[in-house]
């Protein structure tokens, strides 16, 4: 205050941002710049503070990029001057000048005025050692992105991403849409809900665990190609592959089936790849993957009856996995405990899961699985016992789900009832009854397939990312004591 400046100015005129400086004109050589003088303004933190004798240097960052300011005291006023002297690392500073390369060859701004712009109080972390604490970076993800650059990367490539599946499904005559997020009855998954209430109207409300059901009523309503990037929320357990509140896309596609929409995600993979990262060949941990097409088809009883015989060391009938007696003792002959609400169809699943699932490294399709475990799919017509449906696996866990959509109000009302039956057995996961959705299948809904992508995910592999909190700029945390 004393030398007259605001500690907290309202705007700073730049013309040029740091990234665009070093875009512009990075190339070009000493030669080149002094032939044609560019006179920028431009602001950043400072990244680091040098001086060799008269000779002072300043390093700015928008975030992106850096670049270097040359403080010459006699080319600067006094109160400019004495600016600089009292900056730290992390300040904000506005700066005129002209671009030159110095003797080192190293792009600068000659430096002939100077604007403090705000302080930072508190040290950032020494640069050299950057922030290495995996709780902090996520606990104070905006000091994570000054320090870290390859944090802000990933959550740039996760902005194109988006931007690419949405050019995706536009360019095929989708239609993007907007549906509930407090919903009557949490249903579209098996998942356990968040619980609120609704003052005014004196109802309790529940978080969306999917949007799925709302997205079929629009079917319903002859959208025949619909889809929603959303926000999903599950009250349960965390880990390196699941967050309680999570990014979701999901589509729904008139007159198709689960066949059509294999096709489909395998283009639409590695379409989405090659827009936001350049190449659809990846590096996950010490996985090298590939996603282009075409992907490895799998049928889940068929994994898991392979899996399990070569566990086993005998081999393993189809009907060992179809009835409920000889499913649990499969089970527990193999180490799982069947809890005792689960049907063969739920053991099966547990099976394929607990000895495949590690081997499904590179794209894989898991399909046809049981009824049980898929209340909203349709069954196939040789097979009442399964259903119509897939999840595709890659780098070891699950990146989507589809199948083709039930559409017999009848046997939709029957699977419901079914779901209640395992909830009041203890299955707290179990679907609830939704008769308005039954309701809006009896006007008809057309022969269709629906998929959800898990965004997160996808962004995972596609950064080389080993946890969700990595993807996810503000992950649920417990807070500190």
């Amino acid at each position: 205050m004393r030398l007259g400046v605001d500690p907290y100015p309202r705007a700073f005129k730049r013309t040029d941002t740091v990234t665009d400086l070093v875009s512009a004109h990075g190339a070009k050589d000493v030669e080149a710049l002094e032939a044609s003088p560019v006179r920028t303004t431009t602001a950043g933190r400072v990244m680091a503070i040098r001086s060799f004798g008269k000779a002072n240097f300043l390093v700015i960052s928008d975030g992106r990029s850096r670049i270097q300011i040359y403080i010459k005291k006699d080319a600067l006023s006094e109160r400019d001057f004495a600016v600089f002297k009292l900056l730290d690392f992390g300040d904000y500073v506005g700066v005129a000048g002209k671009l030159f390369r110095t003797r080192t060859n190293e792009l600068t701004i000659f430096a002939s005025s100077l604007e403090f712009l705000v302080k930072c109080f508190i040290p950032l972390p020494e640069k050299w050692h950057g922030l290495s604490d995996i709780e902090t970076r996520y606990r104070q993800r905006y000091l994570d992105l000054v320090v870290n650059p390859d944090s802000r990367r990933v959550f740039e490539t996760r902005s194109r991403v988006l931007a690419a599946l949405r050019s995706f499904f536009n360019a095929r005559g989708y239609l993007e849409v907007e549906t509930p997020m407090m919903q009557p009855i949490a249903g579209g998954a098996l998942a356990r809900p968040f619980v609120t209430h609704h003052n005014a109207l004196d109802m309790q409300l529940f978080l969306r665990i999917a949007p799925e059901l709302y997205l079929k009523r629009l079917t319903v309503g002859g959208i025949e190609r619909v889809y929603e990037i959303n926000r999903n929320f599950r009250n349960e357990g965390i880990s390196t592959q699941h967050n309680p509140e999570f990014t979701m896309l999901e589509f729904y596609q008139a007159y198709s089936d689960y066949q059509d929409l294999m096709a489909m995600t395998e283009e639409m993979i590695s379409t989405v790849a090659r827009e936001a990262i350049g190449t659809d060949q990846i590096a996950f941990g010490e996985h090298q993957i590939s996603l282009a097409p075409p992907y490895r088809r799998v049928s889940l009883r068929e994994g898991a009856r392979t899996a399990a015989s070569a566990r086993l060391g005998t081999p393993v009938a189809d009907a060992d996995l179809r009835g409920p007696e000889t499913a649990a003792a499969l089970a527990r002959t193999l180490g799982i405990e069947p809890h005792p609400s689960w049907g063969a169809g739920r053991i099966a699943m547990e099976v394929f899961e607990r000895l495949n699932e590690a081997q499904l490294v590179q794209p894989t399709f898991v399909y046809d699985f049981p009824t049980e475990v898929s209340p909203l799919s349709k069954q196939k017509p040789d097979d009442p016992d399964t259903v119509e449906r897939f999840e595709l696996y890659v780098a070891s866990f699950e990146v989507a789900n589809a199948f083709s959509e039930l559409n017999d109000p009848a046997e939709q009302r029957r699977r419901f009832e079914a779901q209640l039956a395992e909830r009041a057995a203890g299955d707290l996961d179990a679907h609830a009854m939704d008769e308005d959705y039954v309701h809006a299948l009896e006007y008809g809904l057309p022969p269709t397939a629906g998929e959800g992508v898990g965004i997160d995910r996808l962004v995972m592999l596609l950064t080389n990312s080993p946890s969700i909190r990595d993807v996810i700029l503000f992950p649920l945390m417990r807070p500190r004591q």
